[in-house]
């Protein structure tokens, strides 16, 4: 009898995860961040792991590896408390194939207001520290400064699926011309069968009230089902219409929107996934 794919953690997992939990509340290894506080760490944690679209990125430019730490969470519970403990205690965590350390800096930096929840930050500062060359991670950093550290490309994305939620298959699917349904098609069936899909849009254009005329990739979000295309007909003139669910700034959003400004505003989308 064929496995059924694991679209998100069992109970058991999730009962493992608060044992874990609990273990690192108890226990007396000291910190590495000497302003972030453990007690409210702990507290967050637990939150993320009773509803993991309690992930916030809050004021930070932070949507990429936001989207990676939902889909840990969700998927791999255990894992996302051992890697918090790790990096915790230690400053560091061990990814699939590499080390992934927050630099001294960045934990000295890690005060004041940091627009966002200790825990997440903890997580999100450091994925996203580990992919910069040029520009360091600063909570309180000018806006540009910020945003221009926090910028994540598709292959950053495409590196956390493997190292961080540990998908042996993962690749961007482009969305050139008329390719967009067949993304969105595509994710659906990936989403089915336990995978991850992480997409690049136009956050104005699909999750705001007032649509930019000019269209950028500017935001990643992590879709998680319901994908409805009703394909619009040439002949009378209908652009058809698409809606699906996706995780973005800490909540479940329905997205609708017609077939035309989807296409604008929909750049592409990683996926993970096992064979």
């Amino acid at each position: 009898m064929t496995e059924a794919p694991k679209i998100v953690a069992s109970d058991a997992e999730k009962r493992a995860a608060i044992a874990a939990l609990n273990a690192f509340r108890d226990s007396d290894s000291g910190g590495v961040w000497p302003h972030l506080d453990k007690a409210e760490i702990i507290s967050e944690m637990r939150s993320r792991l009773h509803s993991p679209f309690r992930v916030n990125q809050g004021q930070q430019p932070f949507c990429g590896p936001a989207s990676i730490l939902f889909e840990l969470i969700r998927k791999f519970p255990l894992r996302y408390v051992e890697l918090c403990q790790s990096l915790y205690e230690t400053g560091g965590f061990q990814a699939q194939t590499r080390q992934i350390q927050a630099s001294g800096a960045l934990r000295q930096a890690s005060q004041g207001e940091l627009r966002m929840g200790p825990a997440d930050w903890m997580v999100l500062a450091t994925l996203r520290e580990s992919e910069n060359f040029l520009f360091p991670v600063e909570p309180n950093a000018p806006e540009l400064v910020r945003n221009l550290a926090g910028m994540t490309k598709f292959w950053e994305m495409k590196g956390w699926v493997r190292e961080i939620l540990g998908y042996s298959r993962v690749e961007y699917f482009h969305t050139y011309v008329l390719r967009d349904l067949a993304a969105l098609k595509k994710s659906q069936q990936i989403l089915d069968q336990g995978g991850v899909a992480l997409g690049l849009v136009t956050a104005e254009n699909l999750l705001g009230q007032e649509k930019s005329r000019i269209t950028v990739p500017n935001h990643w979000i992590a879709l998680v089902g319901n994908v409805d295309i009703q394909k619009g007909t040439f002949w009378q003139h209908d652009s058809g219409h698409v809606s699906f669910d996706v995780f973005t700034w800490a909540k479940r959003v329905t997205i609708e929107a017609d077939e035309g400004v989807f296409e604008d505003a929909f750049w592409g989308v990683v996926l993970g996934y096992e064979t």
